[in-house]
């Protein structure tokens, strides 16, 4: 699913604030402290998943408002979960004062008046429409205005990280699907209970895994990864590691083939030449024999053989089974009922 997107790089310095302004009118006023003819590099990107948009930015910091002449003239009522994961947001609502800190999503609503300052930084939304999310309408109207803290929010955030990462591949049968994902997710994170966890079960793990999978990325190249670390990195307990990774046989088979999946990646980019028993070291293999025959069990041939073909331009191809180091499921299947 491609983004519509937005970018003032294209316009001159002296006119990007204008531009980026302009944008987000009339919902908004954005306006900035900082006028000094630098410019104001923004860039948009919104996703229109059914009657949801799912929104990332980045742009330096400014102040955004909304007064009830923008709620007359724009009368959205959308609820909206923020999430930047490295600046605070100070928001005052009607519900009061809100100082979001990084990292920490929190909620708020078009459908009144706002005030908030934003330092430069990325951030996530999600704009769910008040009659697609009827259902869940208590539990939003009663988190408006304040930050989802706790194992919940955390959750929360990384189902949003996880929905911007998967949206370049996915497919319209799966937007279809999305919406109903989507609300069934932000119900458990936002009121919990047994029944609303069981019924984002797939939603649950699909982000536990893109949590492991991350934590996995950031320590590839450190030899005291394991089940213990994992653990940590990801802020999740043995038995949950265990239950996500069972489909994967175990963390230590999903942390041997994301190194071997990396190597292989390795090998085929022809302008580095990283010796293959170094490759190994850097990859925490106990030698180049054991990791080469690692390899070859892994795609079918040597670690030799992967470089030599890319070498010649034949360059060659995991396949989608031994690619996918993310989780067997696709984030499609885990949209189906």
């Amino acid at each position: 699913m491609d983004p519509c997107t937005f970018s003032t790089d294209s316009f001159a310095p002296r006119e990007q604030r204008t531009a980026w302004s302009e944008w987000f009118q009339p919902v908004f006023d954005v306006l900035s402290d900082d006028d000094d003819g630098r410019g104001f590099s923004g860039r948009y990107k919104i996703w229109k998943i059914g009657d949801i948009s799912l929104t990332w930015a980045s742009a330096p910091a400014a102040r955004t408002v909304r007064l009830p002449s923008h709620v007359r003239r724009s009368p959205i009522d959308h609820w909206v979960i923020t999430y930047c994961r490295n600046g605070p947001t100070a928001m005052s609502t009607r519900s009061g004062q809100l100082d979001a800190r990084p990292g920490v999503p929190f909620v708020w609503s078009l459908g009144h008046d706002s005030d908030s300052r934003r330092t430069t930084a990325e951030r996530l939304q999600l704009y769910l429409p008040r009659d697609s999310f009827s259902s869940s309408r208590a539990s939003l109207d009663m988190a408006v205005g304040s930050a989802v803290v706790g194992q919940h929010g955390t959750m929360l955030a990384d189902y949003m990280v996880m929905l911007e990462r998967n949206m370049a591949s996915l497919t319209a049968e799966d937007a279809a699907r999305l919406p109903a994902a989507i609300e069934v997710m932000v119900a458990a994170c936002l009121a919990p209970s047994p029944d609303r966890a069981a019924s984002a079960l797939r939603q649950i793990e699909l982000t536990l895994m893109e949590r492991v999978r991350q934590a996995v990325r950031r320590n590839l190249r450190s030899p005291s990864l394991g089940p213990d670390k994992l653990c940590r990195e990801a802020a999740m307990s043995r038995s949950q590691l265990y239950r996500v990774l069972e489909d994967e046989g175990g963390a230590a088979a999903y942390i041997r083939r994301c190194r071997l999946a990396e190597s292989f990646t390795m090998l085929c980019d022809t302008s580095k030449s990283v010796a293959i028993g170094r490759l190994a070291e850097l990859l925490c293999f106990a030698d180049a024999s054991t990791f080469s025959r690692a390899f070859r069990r892994e795609f079918g041939m040597s670690p030799s053989e992967a470089r030599n073909s890319a070498l010649a331009g034949v360059y060659p191809t995991m396949s989608p089974s031994r690619a996918n180091v993310s989780g067997t499921r696709s984030f499609g299947d885990c949209l189906r009922p």
